[in-house]
Parts: C-alpha cells; structure tokens; sequence
C-alpha cells in the first residue's frame, strides 16, 4: 500500500501542467470521483488495524500534495490569461438599466429647494395624530364635518382616540408650540383621507404647507411668495390668481390657480378652457390658531398655505392618473430617469 502511495506521489510531482485543459485534466485523474488517490482510499479497509492510522495519514498527505499542486497552478494560468487577454476598445459596452427617483419625490425636493432659498426650513412630525394637533388648534369646531368618518381614518389607541393626519397643518401646531416667532417653515409629508380611489383621487397623498409668522406679516406679503414659487417651478411666464374661500384656520383665506402652463392661458381640456389651474389653498393665520399655540395675535400675524405634490406633479409632467403614483409600474417611473 505504501508502495502505491509513492507511486502516485511521484506521478503528481512529474504531471506537466501548461493550460488549463492540462489543469483539468489532473483534476480529474487525481482529485476527481474515479481517481487514483480516491481508489487508494477505498482499499484503506483491507490494510491491517495497526496500519490503518499511518496508512490514512499518508493518504491524507497525498490528497493535500495534488489538492496544493491543483490550486497553484490554477491561480497561475488564470493570472497569465489575465494578463495576456486581449481587449478591443471598438466594442459596445454592455447597457446597464439606471434607477430613477419617484417623481413624487422629485417635486418634492424642487418644491422644498424653491422654499429654502427664501429662509424656509423643513419641518415633520408624526403621521398618527391626536384630536387636538389634527383638528382643536387648527379652530376646528366640534361639529365640523371633517372630524366625521367619511373624511378622517380614526384608530383606537386604549382610551385615547387618534387619526391618521388629514393635513400636514398638525405639524404647524407643534412648531409654533415649541418655537417662539419669527417662524418660517414648511411640512412636507403624507397625508391620509377617507375617499373612494379614483384618477383624480386617493386615500392617502402628499403635501407641503407653509408657515410664516412675525411681526406686521401681511397678504401682500403672502401673494408675493406664492408668485415667487408659481414662477420658480411653472416658468417666468406664471401668473397667479386668488380667489376668496374659506379655512377654519385662516382667515381671510384664498384659492391659488396658475396660469395653464400647457396652453399658455389660452385655454385647453387640462384647464377646461379657462386658461387657469387651482394649485393650493392658503390665508392669513386666525387669531384663534395663534392664542392656541401660545403666540400673542395682537404681537404677531402670520400667513400659511398648503398644497398637494400630486397635484402639482400632473401639472409639471402631464400625469392624468393619480393612481400611477403609488402603483409601482417601473415602465411608469423610467419615464423619470433623465430627471435626477
């Protein structure tokens, strides 16, 4: 048996391995299932009890001598073929696919950009709300319908009832809780309603809204940041328009259209031909809203306004479905590649 051994030893030792055809080659008649070294392990049975210790040694030793000579050369040839491959420029490289962002979440930053470059910061909070951060200090009277379950998602949380926040405006609350004037922040973030899914509506959507409050604030100087922004994200061209309505947490307070960007206000099917499209609501911070949060309103006056990213998002590419926004079709999202 150990005669067998050495005679194998010898072979591995005197194997010519320049290739990787030669390479596989002793793979196979050394280290493969039909081996040499693994014939010489199925006859370890037949050798005598007090050999059987050094014979297995010996075997184990020849298996790690072709196993060692196996992987030098192998790390060797792969190395010189490295070296020595050849590499045509001229040809095309491979095409690989690159991601884009939601277009959600490019509105988003542009719309927070154009704010932070007129002293706006960034402000969240929590997406489940209580009665009084969601609807109390915002001048909500009891009776209003909004608290009703056909607009608010409402959940049971022991004794208390909360809500999934149907405005960003809750966010506002805390930061005049916690921040003394002057304040000038915006809230981005996801809201939730209680509506039927359609195009043109969803139970849960985005929006950013704006606060400013200081001392002598006025309407003129709210109309002059809307247009700002209206100019910055729809084109020098823009123009808007307020028109009265009413919030319970401003007052006054107004409707904001841009001028259709399609059609150049000249009237089109996306603005039913009136050559404006409504993009937010905003208006002077109540009194109410003030004394609530703890701010003197004979001091201090403030506006605010809110608007919808997906609302804006269909303006700037022509998106007519709001459900596409949250249906994950990457053919719908490629379309937004060239805009990171």
């Amino acid at each position: 048996m150990r005669d067998k051994i050495a005679d194998v030893s010898k072979k591995i030792n005197a194997f010519q391995i320049k290739d990787l055809n030669e390479l596989e080659a002793f793979r196979i008649h050394f280290l493969g299932s039909k081996s040499d070294i693994k014939l010489l392990f199925g006859q370890l049975k037949s050798v005598a009890n007090d050999d059987k210790k050094s014979i297995g040694k010996a075997l184990n030793d020849l298996r790690l001598q072709a196993e060692e000579k196996f992987l030098n050369y192998k790390s060797l040839l792969e190395s010189t073929n490295l070296e020595n491959e050849s590499i045509d420029f001229s040809k095309t490289g491979e095409s690989f696919s690159v991601g884009s962002h939601h277009p959600i979440s490019l509105v988003r930053s542009e719309i927070i950009e154009i704010f932070n470059r007129i002293g706006f910061v960034v402000s969240e909070g929590p997406e489940i709300e209580d009665d009084w951060h969601n609807f109390s200090a915002l001048n909500f009277p009891p009776e209003h319908p909004a608290r009703d379950m056909q607009d608010t998602f409402f959940i049971e949380k022991g004794e208390k009832e909360m809500a999934l926040r149907t405005h960003t405006s809750s966010v506002q609350v805390r930061v005049m809780e916690n921040q003394k004037p002057p304040i000038r922040t915006i809230s981005p973030g996801r809201v939730y309603r209680n509506e039927a899914i359609s195009a043109r509506a969803h139970c849960f959507f985005h929006q950013v809204e704006g606060l400013y409050i200081d001392k002598n604030v006025s309407f003129a100087d709210l109309k002059q940041t809307l247009l700002y922004f209206a100019k910055e994200m729809f084109g020098e061209k823009a123009q808007i328009r307020l028109r009265p309505s009413y919030f319970p947490f401003t007052e006054p307070s107004a409707e904001v259209d841009v001028s259709c960007s399609i059609c150049n206000a000249k009237g089109c099917n996306v603005c039913k031909y009136t050559g404006w499209l409504e993009i937010l609501g905003c208006g002077m911070v109540d009194p109410n809203v003030l004394e609530a949060a703890g701010i003197d309103s004979l001091i201090y006056t403030g506006y605010a306004f809110g608007m919808g990213i997906e609302r804006i998002t269909q303006l700037k590419y022509k998106v007519n479905d709001l459900r596409l926004y949250s249906e994950n079709d990457v053919r719908f999202l490629k379309q937004f590649t060239a805009s990171i």
